[in-house]
């Protein structure tokens, strides 16, 4: 579906021609570039725009299929940029990843999204707000994107370090770490981290290059070099929600490490307390025991007071062991 499509020129909109072909002439012609955006295009629809923009077929079949991962390729005719914005679902504590891909011309901009986590509508009236960015051309607009990724990454990180904290006060509440769900909760959890990382650390390598850092950081095709320090400017941002996943990542393994450890220290004060308890019924038992083979030559089975000396007896050893395992905690 064509979302929006218009011509921007000197930072100013306007509304572009039906024809694909005769918008790019006119953004051409007066120094502008045209902004077309799809979401969930069908390949009818995305071959009109490739044909009129020349796309790269293999670029074309990356963003009509999706379930990309964020990167960079240059092409003779185009920049191809993928990125993975994360939604955070409150209801279900989840998060979940739409796709944003992006081609780069020298007169255009094409931006094709999957999903619903990455509404595009909010960077577009960004743009349309500020005349002196929107006339950088077809760079701002990629780095407009970029931000707005990356800042909302920030927010899910933060939402993810509340859930994560709610869940260590949980696994360590004095009845809470012996919860059945307990285990499942955290395992889900990581799982929502490793949906995160999937999505912020492979654009390390694509924010790189376009902030011309590191051994691939040469001149881009089709993005202005004067926009390096804003590049780096979301690299930074970017370097922090990593950290932030990496921190989530690693407490989370210790929490499950300690949650784990939590139910072994209880099974063996279970096990402890059922030992202790069966030393202390086989006590009379062992006795009772003997007193109930019948045999004839047991001389204390004809004494008057056999039968309260013996209960005694049992009750005198029964409470010694009781004391003895109270002592040293096992009851």
């Amino acid at each position: 579906m064509i979302v929006d499509c218009a011509i921007y020129r000197d930072g100013r909109r306007a509304e572009a021609p039906e024809d694909f072909s005769a918008a790019l002439a006119e953004a051409r012609a007066g120094g502008g570039f045209v902004w077309i955006g799809l979401y969930e295009p069908t390949p009818g629809e995305f071959d009109l725009v490739t044909e009129e923009f020349g796309l790269h077929p293999l670029a074309v079949e990356d963003a009509l299929k999706a379930h990309q991962r964020p990167k960079l390729e240059v092409f003779d005719d185009s920049l191809f940029l993928v990125l993975k914005p994360v939604l955070y679902e409150p209801e279900g504590d989840t998060v979940t990843t739409g796709e944003v891909m992006i081609f780069i011309g020298d007169a255009f901009v094409v931006t094709v999204r999957h999903g619903e986590g990455a509404p595009l509508a909010a960077v577009r009236h960004r743009l349309e707000g500020d005349p002196k960015l929107l006339g950088k051309g077809p760079t701002a607009v990629v780095y407009v994107i970029a931000d707005a990724v990356v800042d909302h990454y920030l927010d899910v990180a933060g939402e993810l370090q509340t859930d994560l904290e709610e869940l260590e006060a949980e696994v360590f509440s004095p009845d809470g770490g012996s919860s059945r769900n307990a285990a499942m909760r955290i395992y889900a959890f990581k799982r929502q981290v490793l949906e995160f990382r999937r999505a912020s650390v492979p654009l390390v390598l694509p924010l790189t290059r376009l902030a011309g850092l590191g051994p691939f950081g040469g001149s881009v095709p089709f993005v202005n070099d004067k926009a390096r320090p804003y590049f780096r400017d979301v690299n930074d941002h970017l370097a922090r929600v990593n950290e932030a996943v990496e921190s989530l990542d690693r407490l989370v393994s210790d929490i499950l490490s300690a949650h784990l450890a939590q139910m072994s220290v209880r099974q063996n004060d279970d096990m402890r307390k059922i030992s202790a308890w069966a030393a202390m019924a086989a006590v009379p038992t062992m006795i009772a025991g003997i007193y109930g083979m019948n045999f004839d030559h047991m001389p204390e089975l004809h004494w008057i007071w056999s039968y309260p000396a013996v209960i005694a007896l049992m009750g005198a050893l029964v409470t010694v062991l009781y004391r003895t395992f109270k002592r040293r905690g096992w009851l």
